[in-house]
């Protein structure tokens, strides 16, 4: 019983670990990194919101990800180097459904880690995450989920957002996949980039929010209540680094 009681209390912390908090009253952490100003791609509009600072967040029992202020050429960003290590960025924000609109966000990844594969729990790293967390009715939740968010909150003293979307890239994943997280299906990811094309070069990316959560979660999205930044690697132990441009939400053009 003992045993069981253990893997259990493993489990929510994992899932715990890979989620985005939402819209908590605490402070999101009490290291802030504001990254430079910077126009968006060439080709985006510019009436876009973009996040003007990320408050580091650490995840229970994982060591941190370094993350700082970077620059590469004339891309301002944000570098994270991972060492078998798991923690992320977050930002807090409130936009109501109605005003999802696009999401642009960039980045450039070096290489790849060669063990990692989002749809394996035992090997599920990823070099570059972007995420967005979103509020939701928990009366839609499985009995199973509603105690997974109660023991969640115990554990890390945050409620669990009710639904989570990430973007991510993974060597083996197929582009445009979606993943569900094999801890909770509360977490859900959308491989935008696959394979090794590529590598070493900035990456720009336009999401229509709202068209992306149906298509994961097979209904509406709520109100979006935090966007974060995540570039893991404790699962397999290994090292990975990426650079983040800005992320910014705008209006549908």
């Amino acid at each position: 019983m003992q045993r069981t009681g253990a893997r259990l209390r493993t489990r929510i912390v994992a899932a715990v670990a890979t989620g985005l908090a939402g819209a908590c009253a605490a402070p999101y952490g009490s290291t802030e990194l504001r990254p430079p100003s910077a126009p968006l791609a060439a080709d985006a509009p510019g009436s876009a919101d973009c996040v003007p600072s990320w408050h580091v967040h650490a995840l229970p029992g994982k060591r941190l990800t370094r993350y700082a202020v970077s620059s590469d050429g004339r891309e301002p960003a944000i570098e994270a180097q991972a060492d078998g290590s798991a923690s992320m960025l977050r930002h807090a924000l409130r936009r109501t459904p109605q005003a999802l609109g696009m999401l642009r966000f960039s980045w450039r990844v070096p290489a790849l880690m060669e063990a990692a594969d989002v749809r394996d729990r035992d090997r599920e790293d990823a070099v570059v995450r972007v995420l967005l967390a979103f509020e939701g009715s928990e009366e839609r939740l499985s009995p199973a989920n509603r105690l997974l968010f109660d023991l969640a909150e115990g554990v890390t003293g945050e409620r669990p957002p009710y639904a989570t979307l990430m973007y991510v890239w993974d060597r083996h994943a197929p582009t445009e996949s979606v993943v569900v997280n094999a801890r909770t299906d509360r977490i859900r990811q959308i491989v935008v980039e696959s394979g090794s094309a590529g590598l070493a070069s900035w990456r720009h990316y336009e999401r229509d929010i709202a068209a992306d959560f149906r298509r994961a979660y097979g209904e509406a999205p709520g109100q979006l209540v935090g966007v974060g930044l995540m570039t893991d690697a404790d699962n397999t132990g290994g090292r990975a680094r990426a650079l983040y441009g800005p992320v910014c939400l705008s209006p549908h053009s």
